[in-house]
C-alpha cells in the first residue's frame, strides 16, 4: 500500500467493503496501521446534477494536475442497480484520459443503496488512497438527494457544478445546498453557452449574498468553466489551492477535520448498533412478522421500533 501499488489498492479496498465478519476484522487492523500514513492528502467533493458534466470536468482537470506531478484518485460513487443490486460503473469509460494513466487510481463504487447514493465505505476508501501517496482524493457523487450534504461533511473542499440557461438559473437547488459550497463553477460555457452561462454566474452570485459566507475570510466564488474544452480549469485549481491555504494558515481546516472524524465516528457506530440489532438471533426470529404487521396496518412503526429493542434488550433471549 504504502509503495503505491493499485493492485494493492484495489484489493484493500474490496476487502473494507466486504461484510463477512472476518473480513471486517482483517478491514480495520489495516485501517489502523495506515492511519498515520493518511489525512495529508487534499480532499475535494464534486456534485452537481445528471448530465451536468462532472466526469468530464474530473478527466480534463485530474490531467492537467497529474502533468504537474500529482497522482490522483477519483472514487466515483456509481447508483446501485434496482434489478442487480450491482454498480452500472460507467465512470472509467466517461474518464479516458485518467484511465489511461498510471498516476491516477479511479475507483467506482456501487452506492448499494446508501442514502444519497454515498458509498458505505467511501470515508474508508480515501484513507486508503491517501494512504498510498495519492493527492488529491476526488469523490463524485451521483448528484442525488442527500449526497450533497453527506460529501461535503467527508472533504476539505466541496465543488458544485452547475449549468448555464437550464430553465429556473437555480435550477431548484436548495438554500442549504448553495450554503455548503465552497466553490460553484457554471460548466459547459463556451460557444453559444457563454452569454447564458454568465447570467446563470450573475443569479448565482446574487443568491450568494444574502448567505452566511463558511468562513470569515472566504466568500463562495462562482467560476465559469468549460470541462469539454478546458476553459477555466487552470483558475479553478489556483482557487482550490488559494481556498486550501487560507484554511489551512487559520483553525478552520484542522477544525473541519477534528468534525469529519467525529462524524465517522458516529457513522460507524450507527451502522455496527444496527449490524448488532438485526443479528440478534432473537430479533431475527421475530423481524419478519413484526415487520409484515407494519405492512398490513396492524402495528405503527413507532410501536414496532419498541418492540424490536425490547427483544434485543429481553436477557436470556
Amino acid at each position: 500500500m504504502l509503495a503505491g501499488d493499485r493492485g494493492v489498492l484495489s484489493r484493500a479496498i474490496t476487502l473494507i467493503e466486504s461484510r463477512r465478519a472476518d473480513d471486517r476484522e482483517r478491514a480495520e487492523a489495516l485501517l489502523n496501521a495506515l492511519l498515520p500514513h493518511a489525512g495529508r492528502a487534499h480532499r475535494i467533493g464534486i456534485t452537481g446534477v445528471p448530465g451536468v458534466g462532472k466526469s468530464t470536468l474530473v478527466d480534463n482537470l485530474g490531467s492537467r494536475l497529474i502533468a504537474a506531478g500529482h497522482r490522483v484518485a477519483v472514487l466515483a460513487v456509481d447508483p446501485t442497480s434496482v434489478r442487480t443490486g450491482g454498480s452500472i460503473l460507467g465512470d472509467k469509460t466517461r474518464m479516458p484520459r485518467l484511465a489511461a494513466s498510471e498516476a491516477a487510481y479511479i475507483r467506482p463504487s456501487p452506492s448499494g443503496g446508501a442514502l444519497g447514493g454515498v458509498a458505505r465505505t467511501t470515508r474508508e476508501t480515501m484513507l486508503l488512497c491517501e494512504a498510498a501517496g495519492f493527492d488529491p482524493v476526488i469523490v463524485e457523487t451521483v448528484g442525488v438527494g442527500q449526497s450533497e450534504v453527506m460529501v461535503a461533511e467527508m472533504v476539505d473542499l466541496f465543488l458544485v457544478l452547475v449549468l448555464p440557461g437550464a430553465g429556473d438559473e437555480l435550477q431548484g437547488l436548495k438554500k442549504g445546498v448553495l450554503e455548503l459550497a465552497d466553490i460553484i463553477a457554471v460548466n459547459k460555457a463556451d460557444g453559444d453557452n457563454l452569454h447564458r452561462a454568465r447570467q446563470a454566474a450573475r443569479h448565482y452570485e446574487n443568491a450568494l449574498r444574502i448567505l452566511e459566507p463558511v468562513h470569515p475570510d472566504w466568500r463562495t466564488p462562482v467560476l465559469l468553466v468549460s470541462a469539454k474544452e478546458g476553459r477555466g480549469l487552470d483558475d479553478l485549481w489556483r482557487t482550490v489551492t488559494e481556498h486550501r491555504r487560507l484554511f489551512t494558515a487559520s483553525s478552520a481546516f484542522a477544525a473541519r477535520r477534528r468534525e469529519q472524524r467525529i462524524r465517522w465516528f458516529h457513522s460507524l457506530l450507527d451502522e455496527r448498533l444496527e449490524r448488532l440489532l438485526r443479528e440478534h438471533p432473537v430479533v431475527a426470529r421475530r423481524l419478519p412478522e413484526i415487520e409484515r404487521q407494519v405492512e398490513e396496518g396492524t402495528v405503527t412503526p413507532t410501536l414496532a421500533v419498541s418492540r424490536i429493542v425490547e427483544l434485543f434488550l429481553r436477557k436470556g433471549g
